[in-house]
């Protein structure tokens, strides 16, 4: 294994129980009763169900050897393992360990309120409001074009003018149509206005009370809190989303780029991935990749670009454009009290515009409040912000409040295992890193005055770039102090790499674990065409070169102050094969911790490349070349969710405990407070071969590696598409929120 543990107990901190911060997470107990044991395991390990068999050979799985007797794979020899792993069949359903079961809780197309459940659902929280009853927060992402048109009837009972709308798009020079810019009664228009209203209304965040049954089971209650933010709130309704914080005063004035004339009221919310619940009772939404939808690109003075840059297009991609939406106002993080019918989102800038996967909130009494985000793009940055006032209760509604004034900063990962949190200010230097010590050999810095960005891939480029502006404040525009930060704010992707904020891997969930800690997966570590790559200094294989497979990382605030300027960082875990140092998982994403302590982690390996074939001896057949890591990444099957004890014999080491259905993530895994269920939304299933026609299947060949490195082929049925989640012949995917609890309705740990 790749990690082990004694690495791995002083990665997580030697005393677990002794946490006394009332971070988002609950408190560690460790006076829990002890849970039924698997069989082989130590007593003194809370592995409390028998793992799943995946595609892989884990040394935590049990095989048959030749005698038909129960073996360790730590313990099997290549033969064994070679055997028990040549053949292997993916399912697609939610795959659990014995005496599990799932329901669906609600499903694409289900009524909430005056709309409906949206498409693509991601970060869930659950809000108690008494015993077996509370608030299901959930986010809705975005459109995967082919499963939401094949089953958007089904789920809706409307039909789309698509026929209508391809026609128009082939008749244009690349299949883009800029709506904005047609009169209001062009036909076109209107076609382009449907279709995106349709897809924004699916996307946003969603509100549903639910309670538990005596058997158990999870159901849906129809409160009359329960309700939609959606892609379009406000624009009919006037039920505008607020913002606070500098960022407000760019909204509020006339500036050199596109004006939507609404000032600080924003239409909507989108690209909602991640998040994060408060210890107050609120919930937060990162919203992540809205380039899809609007303009992303800003003039210096934070303005945004007319919406005519992200035209509309048969991907179901700019979806803003019609509507005339600010590409300025998307790329936050939106607050939303579940227990509020009234509540429709707040925008705080204070916490940056980028692409939010996450945030990890660290709350305590007598220190200021920190928000922890990730910017989820190849290159992307890890930021902090600060409050200016303390907390004084941690369970207060007026800790939202903290929002309004602070500072947000950008990590500085030194090689050493230092780090730095830099300031986005005015004042602060500029000072990026050389494009040399990225993958992909560039980075992407303010453009001016033009606006919008350039890519850096040269040292004469940064030399020139230094020598033209000094501070953040040479690099943008306004009339007082506070439109210059809001315009840095608005700006913070390419105002974190000007001032020399580390280049990372896709940087997905930020959790705080009990001791206050700082836990970030960092999804994938090769670079993006155009976009660049994370640093190669800090993010590396174990063979020091560029690594697809991921990592997980710790961070420690100097004297665990969350108002720190100063960390320590260290790899926790590597994703990869066993016999090459991995944990047999690839793409981490989403974590939590449960009441133990012990860590939860969910898969994001792109969907195009879930189980697609890899050639016996890994070569390009093209090029006759080794594979590149991406190209191998069907190995690892489905998408899948991990569980890692912290304590025990056994701590560090990885078990499967369920896999997903076909081309589908398992996002936002939240427990409730018993820890008797696990709530999990189940994104994209079919994503790109659609509804599974007939049961099809196909048989595929993969090059595997045992756990001692011996390469075999292992023969894979794959279904080509999906039914789930009714399983039924030919009925088209969706996805669909799920409750994970056990057969007798025990505790999960």
């Amino acid at each position: 294994m790749g990690l082990r543990r004694r690495e791995f107990l002083l990665f997580l901190g030697a005393s677990l129980g002794t946490a006394t911060i009332a971070s988002c997470r609950k408190q560690v107990d460790t006076n829990l009763p002890s849970v039924p044991q698997t069989p082989g395991s130590s007593a003194q390990t809370p592995i409390s169900f028998k793992p799943i068999k995946g595609p892989l050979p884990l040394e935590t799985d049990a095989i048959e050897n030749q005698v038909g007797q129960l073996i360790q794979v730590s313990t099997a020899s290549a033969e064994e393992q070679t055997q028990a792993y040549q053949t292997y069949e993916v399912i697609d359903d939610i795959v659990l360990p014995e005496g599990f079961t799932y329901e669906i809780v609600a499903t694409w197309g289900d009524p909430v309120g005056n709309s409906r459940f949206g498409f693509n659902n991601d970060y869930l929280s659950f809000v108690p409001t008494k015993e077996n009853e509370g608030f299901l927060t959930v986010n809705f992402e975005y459109i995967s074009p082919i499963p939401w048109l094949q089953g958007f009837k089904a789920a809706t009972g409307k039909s789309l003018p698509m026929d209508k709308l391809e026609n128009a798009l082939k008749s244009t020079k690349d299949a883009k149509i800029d709506a904005f810019s047609l009169k209001a009664d062009d036909p076109t228009r209107q076609l382009v206005r449907e279709v995106s209203q349709e897809g924004l209304t699916d996307l946003g965040m969603g509100v549903i009370s639910v309670r538990r049954t005596p058997e158990g089971k999870w159901e849906r209650t129809y409160s009359k809190a329960d309700r939609r933010v959606t892609g379009l709130s406000g624009w009919t309704d006037n039920r505008y989303l607020k913002s606070t914080g500098p960022g407000a005063s760019i909204f509020r004035k006339p500036g050199q780029g596109y004006d939507d004339r609404l000032g600080d009221r924003i239409i909507g919310t989108f690209g909602n991935c991640a998040g994060g619940t408060t210890p107050w009772g609120t919930v937060f939404s990162g919203e992540e990749n809205v380039q899809m939808y609007i303009a992303d690109a800003v003039y210096p003075d934070g303005s945004s670009f007319p919406p005519s840059k992200k035209p509309f297009s048969g991907a179901i991609e700019g979806l803003g454009n019609v509507f005339g939406l600010a590409g300025n106002k998307y790329g936050w993080m939106v607050e939303l009290d579940p227990a509020n019918p009234e509540d429709y989102g707040t925008k705080h800038t204070w916490l940056g515009r980028y692409r939010h996967e996450a945030v990890g909130i660290r709350a305590e009494a007598g220190k200021p409040v920190a928000f922890y985000s990730g910017c989820d793009r190849r290159g992307g940055h890890l930021y902090k912000f600060v409050s200016a006032q303390k907390v004084v209760d941690p369970q207060a509604k007026t800790n939202s409040q903290l929002l309004n004034d602070g500072m947000l900063y950008v990590a500085k990962f030194n090689p050493d295992g230092s780090g730095v949190w830099i300031p986005l200010k005015a004042d602060t230097a500029v000072n990026p890193d050389a494009p040399e010590v990225h993958a992909g050999g560039m980075i992407a810095l303010p453009k001016r005055p033009e606006g919008g960005d350039f890519m850096a891939a040269t040292a004469e480029d940064i030399t020139s770039f230094k020598q033209k502006f000094k501070t953040l404040g040479d690099l943008y525009q306004g009339n007082t102090p506070e439109e210059v930060q809001g315009a840095i704010l608005i700006d913070a992707h390419l105002a974190g790499s000007a001032v020399g904020g580390t280049c990372t891997a896709r940087p997905e969930d930020t959790d705080v674990g009990p001791t206050g800690a700082l836990f970030i997966t960092f999804t994938s570590g090769f670079p993006e065409e155009e976009a660049g790559g994370p640093d190669l200094r800090v993010f590396k294989g174990q063979d020091g070169e560029m690594s697809e497979f991921g990592w997980i990382v710790r961070i420690d605030e100097a004297n665990n102050d969350p108002g720190a300027t100063t960390f320590r960082w260290d790899m926790f875990a590597t994703g990869g094969e066993v016999a090459d140092g991995g944990l047999g998982f690839s793409n981490p994403d989403n974590l939590l911790f449960d009441r133990n302590g012990n860590l939860w982690m969910v898969t994001d390996i792109s969907t195009t490349k879930l189980n697609k074939s890899v050639p016996q001896g890994r070569m390009n057949k093209k090029t006759n070349q080794p594979m590149e890591q991406p190209d191998t990444l069907g190995i690892f099957g489905n998408n899948s969710l991990w569980f890692f004890p912290t304590s025990g014999e056994n701590a560090g080491e990885g078990y499967l405990f369920a896999l997903g259905p076909m081309e589908s993530e398992m996002t936002g895994p939240y427990f409730t407070e018993d820890q008797q269920t696990l709530f999990i939304a189940v994104q994209h299933p079919g994503e790109t071969k659609g509804t599974r026609q007939d049961m099809k299947t196909e048989t595929r060949g993969f090059s595997v590696k045992t756990t001692k490195g011996q390469e075999f082929m292992q023969t894979r049925q794959v279904p080509v598409g999906s039914n789930w989640p009714t399983l039924r012949q030919n009925d088209p995917p969706k996805p669909s929120v799920v409750a994970i609890r056990r057969i007798n309705s025990g505790q999960i740990v």
